[in-house]
């Protein structure tokens, strides 16, 4: 069997596996093959066991042969962002503080649902130190690369998923998005993505989630219907999850037949203070008047928060930072080998951040979200870019208009901030070929809302976002 995950959806794969007419270790023996052959290249993959998957996928296709049903998802081969556990696997948060753990007894809540609903883990996936950047780089694993140009970043920190996924390794990922960590990667991949609303993917577990006020967890695949296929699967109240929302009314996949275009959309190149990339600039409001001539209102929105939030944000990733690495500050084998940045992140976060200035952070999160409900007095969803700048080259900051700026993606955090529900759909190309993402937010808890308009902008814009790279 030939298999091109690039050109193939999940939906197709787990209709031809529950119908039998394609086996799950057919599909799983793929993957590992497109793995081994391709990711010497890329860098997505951390770790893979490859002979659990097979197991994994035989004993599936035996339940199938007992006349069993085994999910929507049945045999779709599913790789894991390595910030969240997976039996069997280290959970390494891309750091040497991890590194040397034992392997986890047990799936996070994503993952665990993810198998439920018949997906095979084959392996887990690269992501920068702690999640902490959008660049998938860091001291044990190197970095990840683009497919669409190998010497560019995949974005971060869910690069090494997004990577996979645009060179066709697997048809399915798990992301988490703390300040743009899913939009960010699947912009520069050339991938649909959505970071929930927090609380619709369980956090919890035996163990505190990491950045809990600002990071959601969720399914990460090229196209938006099948991110929704796998929301399907995973999206409902858990126990142990402090922000847990209920469980939708509806599907959401399907949802996304009878697509109309919105009324009204906002419209806001710089969110007010953002320098944007003027050809990054241009393929959005392309895009943006292709949404315009199907009869959608577009209503240009200068201003929608007066500062760069960066700050606040900061305060926030830095208190977690500290937490999760201060007790790592008197071992030299381990300080020494963490990446200078999170490192200065985490002294200025200890010596600068008291808890009068975290809970500021909080108020300005409130404020950022009053902002927001004004906005959506007026419009039911804002469009932006979703990054600000032109994607760099490995271990470098991108560039709005050639000039370096480390802050290229200053168009994502605030959403975090404010819990909304945002996506990305690819929104064209720039002149040396890499994918543009334009980015959708919605009102709180209108993630269908968002869904919808990605793939309407999907269908839409009708672009073919693969790269040569993972050519079958």
């Amino acid at each position: 069997m030939t298999m091109d995950f690039r050109r193939t959806t999940v939906a197709d794969i787990a209709a031809q596996v529950s119908e039998r007419t394609l086996g799950a270790r057919e599909v799983t023996a793929e993957a590992l093959e497109r793995i081994e052959r391709y990711d010497g290249d890329v860098g997505a993959f951390v770790a893979v066991d490859g002979d659990a998957a097979l197991a994994e996928a035989a004993a599936l296709d035996e339940r199938l042969a007992a006349g069993e049903d085994v999910g929507p998802l049945a045999g779709v081969p599913l790789a894991v962002k390595d910030l969240e556990d997976a039996a069997g696997f280290v959970t390494t948060h891309g750091s040497v503080a991890y590194a040397g753990h034992p392997p986890a007894t047990a799936d996070s809540a994503l993952v665990e649902r993810l198998r439920a609903a018949g997906c095979v883990v084959v392996g887990k996936t690269n992501t920068p130190e702690l999640g902490w950047k959008p660049d998938t780089v860091n001291e044990l694993f190197g970095p990840t690369r683009n497919p669409w140009a190998l010497d560019r970043s995949a974005g971060g920190s869910s690069g090494g998923s997004a990577a996979a996924l645009a060179a066709g390794l697997v048809p399915l990922a798990t992301g988490s998005d703390g300040g743009g960590s899913i939009r960010i990667p699947s912009a520069v991949n050339g991938l649909s993505g959505l970071k929930p609303s927090l609380g619709r993917v369980p956090l919890g577990g035996p163990e505190p989630p990491g950045w809990p006020l600002l990071s959601t967890r969720g399914p990460m695949a090229r196209q938006i219907r099948d991110v929704a296929l796998a929301l399907d699967a995973v999206v409902g109240p858990d126990a142990t999850d402090l922000s847990s929302l209920p469980i939708p009314d509806a599907s959401w996949s399907r949802s996304l037949a009878g697509l109309n275009p919105p009324r009204r959309v906002a419209w806001s190149p710089t969110l007010g203070y953002a320098r944007v990339d003027a050809e990054v600039l241009a393929v959005c409001r392309a895009a943006v008047d292709r949404l315009a001539d199907l009869g959608t209102e577009v209503l240009e929105v200068d201003t929608v928060f007066s500062v760069d939030p960066v700050d606040d944000w900061l305060a926030m990733v830095g208190v977690y930072a500290l937490r999760e690495l201060d007790g790592h500050r008197d071992d030299p084998d381990v300080w020494g080998r963490v990446d200078p940045g999170l490192v200065a992140l985490v002294e200025w976060a200890r010596s600068s951040v008291t808890a009068a200035r975290f809970a500021s952070a909080l108020d300005e999160s409130h404020r950022l979200n009053l902002a927001l409900v004004e906005l959506f007095h007026r419009a039911s969803l804002l469009v932006t870019p979703t990054v600000a700048g032109q994607t760099p080259p490995v271990g470098e900051p991108g560039t709005i208009d050639g000039v370096a700026d480390a802050n290229w993606v200053q168009l994502t955090y605030g959403f975090n901030m404010t819990r909304s529900p945002a996506g990305t759909v690819c929104a064209g190309f720039t002149a040396d070929g890499m994918p543009v993402g334009l980015q959708v937010i919605g009102p709180q808890h209108a993630d269908v809302a968002v869904l919808r308009l990605v793939a309407l902008l999907e269908d839409t814009l009708a672009l073919d976002p693969v790269p040569p790279f993972g050519a079958a």
